[in-house]
C-alpha cells in the first residue's frame, strides 16, 4: 500500500513546503489589501471635491457672479446720484426762459455725468445693458441742453426749443429702459426692486415704476 506524498522540501536550495509558501503570500497580500484600502479612503472622497476646486469653467463663473453683484450695487448708488442731479436740468428743459447762465449751469452737469461713463469696468452682460443705457441717456441730455442753448440765440427759437425736447424726450425713455433693467438687476441679486425713473410725462414713451415696494438701500 503506497503512503500519501509528502510536502517536498529542498534543504539544497532553502525551498519551503507549499504550504509555508502559501502562508508567506498571503501575508505578504495583506498589507498591501489594506494600503490600497486606506489609500482609497484618503484620495477617493476628496476626489470630487478637488475636481469641482479646480475646475477653470465653474471658478470663473463664481468669480463674475461675485464681481456683478458688486458692480450692481455700485450701478445702482450712481444712478440714484445721477438722477438726483439731473432734475434741475429736466425742469430748466421743461421751460423756454431759461438764461445762459442757468443752461452753462446744466451744461456743467451733464458734461460731468458724461465723463463718469467714459470708462466702464468689465462686467457681465446684463449689467452692462444698464451702464450702457444710463451712460447713452445721460449723452443725449447733454446734446438736448446744447440744443437749447443754440435756441438762445438762434432766430428760430421755436424750432431749435422743440428739437432739444424732443432729445430730452429721448433721453428719459432711454434712462427708464436702463432703470428698468438695474431693477430686474437688483431683484435678482436680492436687494429687492430699485425704482430710479426718470420723471416723464404721458405720451413720452418712458416706462415707470411698477409700484412695488422699494427694497432696502
Amino acid at each position: 500500500m503506497r503512503s500519501r506524498p509528502r510536502p517536498v522540501r529542498s534543504e539544497r536550495w532553502g525551498g519551503e513546503s507549499s504550504d509555508q509558501s502559501g502562508r508567506a503570500k498571503l501575508w505578504w497580500s495583506v498589507p498591501i489589501i489594506v494600503v490600497a484600502f486606506v489609500a482609497g479612503l484618503f484620495l477617493g472622497r476628496p476626489a470630487a471635491e478637488i475636481t469641482a476646486e479646480s475646475d477653470p469653467v465653474a471658478e470663473m463663473k463664481k468669480q463674475d457672479a461675485q464681481r456683478d453683484h458688486a458692480q450692481i450695487g455700485t450701478l445702482t448708488d450712481q444712478a440714484r446720484r445721477i438722477h438726483d442731479g439731473l432734475l434741475p436740468v429736466l425742469e430748466g428743459l421743461n421751460t423756454t426762459t431759461a438764461t445762459k447762465e442757468q443752461v452753462s449751469g446744466w451744461k456743467q452737469i451733464t458734461k460731468g455725468y458724461v465723463a463718469e461713463f467714459a470708462e466702464r469696468p468689465s462686467a457681465g452682460t446684463a449689467v452692462n445693458i444698464a451702464r450702457s443705457g444710463l451712460a447713452s441717456s445721460v449723452q443725449q441730455l447733454d446734446l438736448a441742453v446744447d440744443t437749447y442753448a443754440q435756441a438762445l440765440d438762434a432766430p428760430g427759437k421755436e424750432t431749435w426749443l422743440q428739437t432739444a425736447g424732443r432729445q430730452r424726450d429721448a433721453a428719459i425713455v432711454t434712462w427708464s429702459i436702463a432703470a428698468t433693467q438695474l431693477d430686474v438687476l437688483n431683484i435678482d441679486s436680492g436687494r429687492g426692486h430699485a425704482h430710479i425713473f426718470l420723471p416723464s410725462k404721458p405720451g413720452q414713451g418712458a416706462l415707470t415704476s411698477d409700484g412695488a415696494p422699494e427694497g432696502p438701500r
